[in-house]
Formats: C-alpha cells, sequence, structure tokens
C-alpha cells in the first residue's frame, strides 16, 4: 500500500500547493477606498445619458465596461459599497447603477469601483460618504484646522444687518466639522462589522485602507464671503491650508499614516482656457480655486502619496458647444415672442423652428442624450462623471502602483 502512494505524493504535493495558492486568492485581504465630497460625489447622472457616451469613440470603451453582456447596468461580483448621505438611509450591496442621488443616477463611485477591479484580484469596498451642498470651510472643516473664524468683512456685515454676532459665531461653531465626524463615524462603523455589508468577508483575510477619493468644491468656490479676494492670487489659500489639514486628520483619525488620497479638483465648464466671452468674468476665480485644490499635492511631505485629479479634462466640449447654440436660439425666441406678444403655444412653435434651424441633427442628438441636469452638476452627463470616476481610479492606482489583472 506504501509502494502504491509513494509515486503519487509528488502529484498530491504539487495539487495541494496549487490548491493552496487558489484559496489564498479568494482569502486575499478586502480593499477598502473611501469616497467623500458633495452633491458631485453623489453623483446626479441619469442612466438615460449612458447612450451618450457610446456617441464618442474616445469613451465608447468605458461604456462597453459599463454594461453587461445583456445591455443593462453591471452589478459588479467583486465590489460592495456602503453610502451615506445620498438617501434617506445607508445604501449597501454590491455595486451597480443606483448608489447616485437617487436610484435612476450615478455618481464617480460607478466607474471608480469598475476600473478599480481591473487593477486587482483582491475583493473591493467602497465607503461613500456625500452631502450635497457642503463646504470643506465648515462643514468638512478637520479638527487639526481650529475653529472657523469670522474675517473682519465678515463682522462688520453681521452688525450692520444687526445680527447678533454672538449667535452667529455660535451658529457656526455648532455646523464646524459636522460632515467631517459624521464621514469618520461611518467609516469605522462599517469597518467594525464588514461582514453586514460584504456577506462573504471572513475576517481571518483582513482588510485594507487603500485609498481616499475626495471630490467636492462648488460651495467653497462661491463663497465669497469666506473668501473675500478669491479673485485675486491666493485668494482661496485658506482652502489648501484647510485640504491638507484634512488630509492628515484623516489618516490620523484612521489609524493610516500612508493612506494614497486622490483629490478630484473641480472642473465645471471645462478648461478655463476654452472659457467663451459670457464666462471671462468667472475665469480668474475658477482658476484660482482649481489652483488651490490641487496645491496640497505638491507639498513635499504629500509628494507620491497625494495626487489631483483634473476634472475640467473630462468635460464635454462638445456638449458645451451644442448648449450654447441652443442657449442663443432660446434667447432669440423669448425676444421674438416678446415683440409679437406671442401665446405659450405660438412661442413654443418658433422655438422648435429655430432649433431645426440652428442646430444640427447631431447638436440636437447630444443635447437630448447627453444632459440630464444643471452645469454645476456636470449636466448630469454620465460620460463627464464616468470619465471622473475612472480619473479618480487611474490616479489611486498610480498612486499604489498597482498593476493591472486583464
Amino acid at each position: 500500500m506504501k509502494s502504491s502512494l509513494k509515486p503519487l505524493l509528488p502529484l498530491l504535493a504539487l495539487t495541494a500547493l496549487f490548491c493552496g495558492h487558489s484559496l489564498a486568492a479568494e482569502k486575499k485581504p478586502l480593499k477598502v477606498f473611501i469616497l467623500a465630497g458633495q452633491s458631485n460625489m453623489q453623483g446626479h447622472a441619469k442612466v438615460t445619458t449612458f447612450e451618450h457616451i457610446g456617441m464618442d469613440p474616445a469613451t465608447k470603451p468605458m461604456l462597453a465596461e459599463m454594461l453587461g453582456p445583456d445591455g443593462k447596468p453591471k452589478v459588479c461580483e467583486r465590489v460592495w459599497i456602503s453610502s451615506i448621505g445620498s438617501a434617506d438611509a445607508e445604501q449597501t450591496g454590491k455595486l451597480t447603477v443606483g448608489f447616485g442621488a437617487s436610484t435612476e443616477k450615478i455618481g464617480p463611485e460607478f466607474t471608480f469601483g469598475l476600473y478599480m477591479q481591473k487593477f486587482t484580484d483582491a475583493p473591493i469596498l467602497l465607503i461613500k460618504t456625500a452631502w450635497g451642498g457642503r463646504s470643506l470651510n465648515t462643514d468638512f472643516r478637520p479638527p487639526s484646522a481650529g475653529p472657523y473664524v469670522f474675517n473682519e468683512a465678515q463682522l462688520a456685515a453681521f452688525q450692520k444687518q444687526g445680527k447678533d454676532v454672538a449667535a452667529m459665531k455660535a451658529e457656526k461653531a455648532k455646523a464646524t466639522g459636522v460632515s467631517y465626524r459624521l464621514m469618520v463615524e461611518h467609516v469605522k462603523m462599517v469597518l467594525a462589522d464588514i461582514k453586514r455589508v460584504v456577506p462573504g468577508y471572513d475576517a481571518a483575510q483582513g482588510y485594507e485602507l487603500a485609498g481616499f477619493a475626495w471630490f467636492q468644491g462648488w460651495n467653497d468656490l462661491v463663497d465669497g464671503s469666506t473668501y473675500p479676494t478669491r479673485d485675486k492670487p491666493g485668494g482661496y489659500d485658506a482652502y489648501s491650508t484647510a485640504m491638507a489639514h484634512f488630509i492628515r486628520d484623516v489618516r490620523k483619525d484612521l489609524n493610516a499614516p500612508k493612506l494614497p488620497f486622490v483629490i478630484g479638483v473641480l472642473g465645471v465648464g471645462g478648461p478655463t482656457a476654452d472659457y467663451g466671452p459670457d464666462e471671462q468674468r468667472y475665469k480668474a476665480t475658477h482658476q484660482n480655486f482649481r489652483d488651490a485644490m490641487a496645491a496640497p499635492a505638491q507639498l513635499p511631505e504629500f509628494k507620491g502619496n497625494v495626487a489631483a485629479v483634473l476634472a475640467e479634462k473630462y468635460w464635454d466640449r462638445e456638449l458645451k458647444v451644442a448648449k450654447a447654440k441652443e442657449g442663443e436660439i432660446k434667447q432669440r425666441s423669448k425676444k421674438l415672442a416678446k415683440e409679437g406678444n406671442m401665446k405659450p403655444a405660438e412661442e413654443k412653435a418658433v422655438l422648435e423652428k429655430l432649433r431645426a434651424e440652428g442646430l444640427t441633427e447631431r447638436e440636437r442628438q447630444v443635447l437630448e442624450k447627453g444632459i440630464s441636469n444643471f452645469e454645476f452638476h456636470y449636466l448630469g452627463s454620465a460620460k463627464i462623471l464616468g470619465s471622473v470616476g475612472k480619473g479618480l481610479a487611474e490616479a489611486m492606482v498610480e498612486l499604489k502602483q498597482l498593476k493591472r489583472t486583464n
């Protein structure tokens, strides 16, 4: 009996070795990525804009990643998500559409997860904390940035308006850091019971806090009260300072001193160099803010572990041009309607006639299929927000130096 088994021993050993490798692959540590920000991290791109992605040869491959063989949005088998702030209650499950600002929308999380799983064969968990209308200067203000301090112009305005300055300070102190604390608390809560979100998770496999993606900015951009010299160079320096504190505090509070961090730099409207005549009054302010958002990545302490992704490069120029043309047509239509004292039905007919004459079929198609929300929400375009999510994932991969698995 012993002699009959002897020739089989090397084969059994090899089988055990390969099986062991297979089991080890299945039990790789869970990679956890945190996604945080305001309404554009929530995501206002409706699924109805997916078709527009395929209308551009440059982004058509991305659409193929987003859809399954049946033509429907993919449901990831290796990516799970816990999301708060985009719905009344926490949302959990395998990553697919519906984790945006509503059930028919996506944010950057969808393509971030889709592309991240191409770079690793480990299971992935996304923890998303995003609330609309939140600032870094107040709502997400990190502990080490200290209390929000009203500037002299703000205090003078309060007094002129007859407001109780002490009450205003108390109200601001109460609001300061609320979103930051909710974010950290939720991350810790999810990590304390991962199996609740990832049913097949085995504590023996462990997890790795693998990265943090930040996509925010609008409320700080438009806050002329907090940033009174925002149209001047350095007008948003306070944002850069707070962002650096934010990165340090997140790493400290989550006990992840080397946590890779990617900043999605606000890019509504596209590159400022391409701004048209009507946008020139915003050009300096927008560029100053973008520079301030990206600045922390250049600090010596953050070299190689913090990256800035310029969302402006994903803005759809064709859509922007078509929208501008349509805007001019609408203004002309309103003028004609006013001059002719037209009834609503007549005005509508004039508008449709002008659209038919002034827009090409291609332009009408991209406008119909590519937009589902306001410009400050990246037009509710899945092409734009999908590209942002992909860009954030690629930047994270560069920081972590991961290799593609397929």
